[in-house]
């Protein structure tokens, strides 16, 4: 059975801090054997590197995530992008995107961060790992001016059209604790017809909690009960969903991974 990879976690967040080892060891038991890690802030960059580098199997993404804005230095987080990407391995930049859900964040500032993100990827040649909260339309029509790049739509629960739309730009989407709540209904459908050479899964940890479990801290050890219950909506074996959605992370990412080696 092909190991699992969570592609979006946010496992240098203060809330795994205590037991960061441990949740790493429920992960692995459950053959949860690799993550991506996306950044928020440029405050975090360092803090997310140095757990990239402890622990093995765990890759950084650095970007500027729009929720954060009023922590982004609009003048110089870009250039320090570009740095940190040019001294610093990573496999994605991200998180990166728009939030039109929170009227209080700026929709010029955020569309200003997530075109300069975009011109960065095309520069380094990385995939993006973007958020999009009532804001997919947008960022649709930024990702068609702006070609030449790949990557993910995490926690996807667009409209069908806007999938096709993403699916003919060359990209991927992820899914994670959203599709476990039977009033998902809109996303599970879309679930049984999207592509499988296009589906990442993710746990979004230490957010997006799995039904059953509202109200608790999200964690990678996580991850099989969404694969299951894709594999069940789409009826298809878990080991078929499983060793689809990691070649596709290995495959998005370059991850330096391989079935022999985990």
């Amino acid at each position: 059975m092909s190991f699992l990879i969570d592609s979006h976690c946010h496992f240098d967040d203060v809330q795994f801090d205590a037991d960061r080892e441990l949740a790493l060891q429920r992960a692995h038991a459950v053959g949860v054997k690799a993550q991506v890690l996306p950044a928020v802030t440029a405050a975090l960059w360092p803090k997310l590197k140095e757990i990239c580098e402890f622990y093995p199997n765990l890759f950084p993404a650095y970007g500027l995530h729009p929720i954060y804005l009023a922590q982004h230095d609009m003048q110089n987080n870009i250039k320090q992008l570009a740095d940190y990407l040019t001294q610093n391995k990573a496999v994605a930049i991200g998180e990166c995107g728009l939030d039109f859900y929170l009227k209080e964040l700026d929709e010029k500032q955020q569309i200003t961060l997530f075109l300069e993100q975009l011109y960065l990827a095309q520069q380094y040649q990385l995939p993006v790992i973007i958020h999009a909260r009532r804001a997919t339309d947008k960022v649709l029509y930024y990702l068609r001016k702006i070609t030449g790049i790949r990557g993910v739509l995490h926690s996807f629960i667009g409209s069908e059209q806007q999938a096709w739309q993403l699916i003919d730009l060359g990209y991927y989407f992820s899914v994670g604790g959203p599709v476990t709540y039977p009033r998902a209904q809109r996303l599970r459908a879309l679930i049984k017809i999207l592509p499988l050479e296009r589906l990442l899964v993710e746990t979004d940890a230490p957010d997006q909690p799995l039904c059953g479990r509202q109200g608790q801290r999200n964690e990678p050890a996580y991850l099989p009960d969404i694969v299951a219950m894709i594999a069940q909506l789409r009826q298809q074996s878990f080991a078929e969903i499983a060793t689809a959605s990691t070649k596709n992370a290995i495959d998005l990412f370059r991850l330096p991974l391989s079935h022999e080696s985990i």
